[in-house]
């Protein structure tokens, strides 16, 4: 990647952070007002840990686009889209999840597709405080997964310059 592109690249990552950091930030003060009880709350956290894999996922497609640019629209694209965002590809781009991201983003990829498709469904306390807790973990992680990708790139492009 030559270094203008690199620029962009780190840019439009750095954009898509912003918006997940913003989604995260929803989420703690929710967190703070959860109650077994609470229906509106409930489904105001569920909302919000869909919109932070979303967004998440879409930092992922940001990186296919610049690198690989050829994820399949097949039935399982979420699934794969995850699988390669946990890859090294040598001479390519370092891997941008570490197995812990990859194993909190798988879990909430699983949650994501069940509150997309439960429309009638009633959402339990126990399921969601545990999803919010991996969620609750997630940015921090994700952060310092970025840093490190982006750091290895900006160091595979200072070797090519040199």
């Amino acid at each position: 990647m030559d270094s203008q592109t690199l620029i962009v690249f780190t840019v439009d990552i750095q954009a898509q952070m912003a918006l997940i950091k913003g989604i995260y930030e929803k989420l703690v003060i929710r967190s703070k007002r959860l109650q077994p009880d609470d229906e509106i709350v409930l489904e105001s956290i569920a909302y919000q840990i869909h919109n932070l894999y979303s967004a998440t996922e879409e930092l992922m497609k940001i990186v296919t686009t610049y690198f690989e640019n050829n994820i399949n629209e097949s039935n399982q694209w979420h699934s794969l889209l995850l699988q390669r965002m946990k890859m090294d590809i040598p001479e390519i781009r370092p891997a941008l999840l570490s197995t812990e991201t990859y194993s909190i983003l798988n879990s909430l990829r699983g949650f994501r597709h069940f509150f997309r498709h439960a429309y009638g469904a009633t959402l339990e306390y126990e399921p969601l405080k545990t999803n919010l807790d991996k969620s609750l973990k997630l940015f921090p992680q994700l952060k310092s997964d970025v840093n490190q990708f982006i750091f290895q790139l900006s160091e595979s492009d200072s070797r090519v310059t040199e």
